[in-house]
């Protein structure tokens, strides 16, 4: 079993930051990728950014210039949101997936919270 710990949400103003940091509790010696999706009432969760062990990342269009993924170590990855915006609000999930087994594993979510 793998278990994942976020942190690193909060109440913001429009352009502003936040930093959310979301670490493994074991190692994983096949493909993956680590990353975090977001889910706003009534919307469906959607992939904000990941980065694969090989270092490849991947962005959702709507964050792209404003957020970066980043790995801080083999367990810990960052989100770095920048001016950030109200739709930006959202409780936002770190997800790891393991490509060689297509098993998904969740933290339990942090909200984020854009507003003036």
């Amino acid at each position: 079993q793998l278990q994942i710990v976020e942190s690193g949400g909060g109440l913001v103003q429009p352009g502003e930051s936040l930093l959310l940091s979301c670490t493994k509790s074991r190692n994983i010696p096949d493909r993956y990728t680590q990353g975090w999706y977001r889910q706003a009432p009534g919307e469906e969760r959607e992939l904000v950014a990941s980065i694969a062990n090989t270092g490849t990342t991947n962005y959702a269009e709507a964050v792209r210039d404003r957020f970066t993924i980043s790995r801080a170590n083999t367990s810990t990855v960052y989100l770095q949101m920048n001016s950030l915006k109200p739709e930006d609000t959202a409780v936002y999930y770190c997800n790891v997936h393991i490509g060689d087994l297509g098993e998904d594993y969740w933290g339990q979510g942090t909200q984020v919270t854009v507003s003036s």
